[in-house]
């Protein structure tokens, strides 16, 4: 019996509850009015910091230790370790993965898909393996403000009608 209730809040925690419920579950320190969307927070989360209004999205990776292994047979008890700082208002973009003594700075943004091997600083842009620079996030929204429908907080509905209502012109071309 005490088997079958182990596997049941296991079930519960991986499969009901909310990412940022069993993030914080498991030891992330997660500010207020943040949106997260991924399960992947390695095996120290108690090292992982996220400040408020951040949003890490679908699938994102964050690692706090690595690399040990290949000192081992040299020195069988090396381990080393990096907090993660995500800073208020960040935004992580999905499939990403931030390394090991990572800090992304307030208020910046990291590309869908980037490896993040360095710190990012606040109120940048970066994206790719490894992630670079690309540009400001004032620089950002100058490049998409064109693009801007302003239907934040709209429901899903209401969405749709907007979007379907909308020319060619008014959605991004890559």
């Amino acid at each position: 019996m005490k088997g079958l209730l182990k596997k049941i809040k296991l079930f519960y925690w991986l499969n009901i509850a909310s990412p940022q419920k069993y993030a914080r579950h498991i030891g992330v320190t997660i500010g207020k009015n943040c949106r997260i969307k991924t399960r992947n927070w390695g095996g120290e989360p108690y090292l992982i910091s996220i400040g408020d209004n951040v949003a890490v999205t679908n699938d994102v990776f964050v690692h706090t230790h690595g690399g040990g292994r290949v000192a081992r047979a040299e020195h069988p008890n090396f381990d080393v370790f990096g907090k993660v700082v995500i800073e208020d208002w960040a935004y992580i973009g999905a499939y990403s993965q931030i390394m090991p003594g990572v800090t992304i700075g307030e208020g910046a943004l990291v590309a869908a898909g980037s490896i993040v091997t360095k710190s990012v600083a606040p109120h940048t842009v970066v994206g790719g393996n490894p992630a670079r620079y690309i540009c400001t996030t004032e620089e950002y929204y100058e490049r998409n403000k064109k693009y801007d429908i302003g239907t934040y907080g709209l429901s899903n509905a209401e969405k749709k009608k907007v979007l379907l209502s909308l020319p060619d012109e008014k959605f991004m071309k890559k």
